[in-house]
C-alpha cells in the first residue's frame, strides 16, 4: 500500500491555484479535463515532491473543479493538509506578503496554520528543532479558526 493523494474540491479554480500554487509554493504536476464529465483534475506536489510524484504519481494533492458553479462547506470536516517547512518564520512571512491571514502564528517556532479559499485547514510544520521563538510571531494572537 502507498499514499497516493488528498482530493479537495474547489469552488473557483484559478483562486485555488493562486493560492496552492503561488502563495503556499506548490507546483502543478498534470491536469486532466474532462468534457463529457464537466470537471478539471489539478494535481500539485510540493516542491521537494515534484519528481518523485511526476514518476510515482504520488504524493499529491488533487484539486477537483466542477465547473458547474457549487459551494462546498465543511472544509473543517475534512481536517487539514500538513507540510514541513524549512523556516517556518519565512514561510509565514512570504504568505502574509501574498495577503494570507496567519489563522494561528507559530509562536513557538514550530507550527502555523492557514485556510486556503476553501476553507481547508493547512499546517506547517518546521523541519528539525523548533526556531527559537521570536517578535512579532510570539505577540500574534489566533485569527479565526484553523
Amino acid at each position: 500500500m502507498k499514499y497516493l493523494h488528498t482530493m479537495i474540491r474547489a469552488r473557483d479554480l484559478e483562486e485555488t491555484l493562486d493560492f496552492y500554487c503561488d502563495k503556499l509554493g506548490l507546483a502543478e504536476v498534470r491536469r486532466y479535463d474532462s468534457e463529457a464529465g464537466r470537471f478539471t483534475l489539478v494535481f500539485l506536489a510540493a516542491p521537494d515532491d515534484v519528481e518523485h510524484a511526476e514518476q510515482r504519481q504520488s504524493p499529491l494533492v488533487e484539486i477537483t473543479w466542477n465547473w458547474d458553479t457549487e459551494n462546498y462547506d465543511g472544509g473543517r470536516n475534512f481536517g487539514h493538509l500538513a507540510y514541513a517547512v524549512d523556516n517556518i518564520y519565512d514561510a509565514c512571512q512570504r504568505m502574509m506578503d501574498k495577503g494570507v491571514v496567519i489563522n494561528r502564528p507559530p509562536r513557538d517556532g514550530h507550527m502555523a496554520f492557514v485556510r486556503s479559499p476553501d476553507g481547508i485547514s493547512i499546517e506547517l510544520l518546521q523541519t528539525g528543532e523548533s526556531l527559537p521563538p521570536q517578535e512579532p510571531w510570539m505577540s500574534m494572537e489566533n485569527t479565526g479558526s484553523w
